[in-house]
């Protein structure tokens, strides 16, 4: 809030000294790649990284605790301190990751409805554990659900377990430690291996048909399209101009999408399909991807290093 005694030339507005003195303070909470800030009010604060609040806020952020990062900003900081002048003026830039809207009033009508499918209860009933006993479909099974709440709002939220301490968890993701995505993966796999409820083909199928593929043939087609950008102002360029630089400023030209971007998903791919056994029609797929890729950039080829690279 430094710009309101020293360029508005006015008393500071929350005269904060400890961070006590933010409870209580109305708040912001943006999500990555999205513009619609949602309103809050700090409550209180953990040592967790994360941030802990409703679970309707969280869908209203479009953002569901599982690894994915939030900011928090004061609400008076961001209506002070915001112009739109400041912000990038590429294509998409400038609707991303900045606040250009923002909801006061937390609509349950226009938030994710993966909210909608959390349980409320503070027990299960017997009919719960009685059917999980004959492996029943959970739509046998009916347990209220956030749902209920479209039509009766003021129905209660109740939980299952008492906690002494909110710090007494996890404080840190580990999203968030492990370096890499096979770090990530391979560590989610070895955890599903643990769980007896789990199939792990099945897992391994889904998150290889359900997200790395589709990323992969994205980056692809993409590659295949891509245009130029001036690393200097930004302007495209569907083609190279022959004169080798940008021909409004005389920047450098970049490639918009690159080869990294293209493979980052192929080897870890092909790797839990091998390990995992995933359906064979799934395995042709990625190598066929993989003769496409090679085709396209050549094959990697293991270089020989020597002893002082290491």
């Amino acid at each position: 809030m430094w710009l309101a005694p020293k360029f508005y030339k006015k008393d500071k507005i929350l005269n904060v000294s400890t961070k006590d003195d933010l409870v209580g303070k109305l708040v912001v909470g943006l999500a990555p790649h999205t513009s619609g800030g949602t309103v809050g009010r700090i409550i209180g604060f953990s040592n967790t990284q994360g941030l802990f609040c409703h679970p309707f806020f969280h869908a209203a952020m479009r953002r569901n605790c599982d690894g994915d990062e939030a900011a928090v900003m004061l609400l008076d900081d961001m209506l002070l301190n915001f112009e739109r002048g400041l912000l990038p003026d590429s294509r998409g830039a400038r609707y991303m990751d900045s606040p250009l809207v923002l909801s006061a009033i937390l609509d349950m009508n226009g938030i994710d409805s993966e909210a909608y499918n959390m349980d409320i209860v503070a027990t299960y009933p017997n009919e719960f554990y009685e059917a999980t006993l004959r492996y029943a479909k959970p739509s046998e099974v009916v347990i209220p659900q956030a749902k209920g709440l479209l039509k009766d709002q003021l129905r209660t939220f109740f939980f299952t377990h008492d906690t002494d301490d909110i710090n007494g968890g996890v404080n840190v993701s580990a999203y968030k430690t492990l370096e890499t995505m096979q770090d990530k993966v391979f560590a989610e796999m070895a955890l599903e291996e643990k769980i007896r409820a789990v199939d792990l083909v099945d897992i391994a199928r889904i998150i290889i048909d359900k997200h790395f593929i589709k990323d992969i043939k994205g980056n692809l087609r993409r590659f295949g399209t891509e245009e130029f950008r001036c690393s200097k102002c930004s302007h495209r360029f569907t083609r190279a101009p022959l004169l080798g630089k940008c021909t409004r400023c005389g920047g450098n030209l970049v490639l918009t999408s690159s080869e990294g971007n293209v493979k980052k998903y192929l080897k870890i791919s092909i790797d839990i399909a091998e390990k995992y056994a995933v359906p064979t029609y799934l395995k042709n797929e990625l190598y066929l991807l993989k003769s496409e890729i090679d085709a396209i950039f050549g094959e990697t080829i293991n270089k020989q290093l020597s002893l002082a690279a290491f």
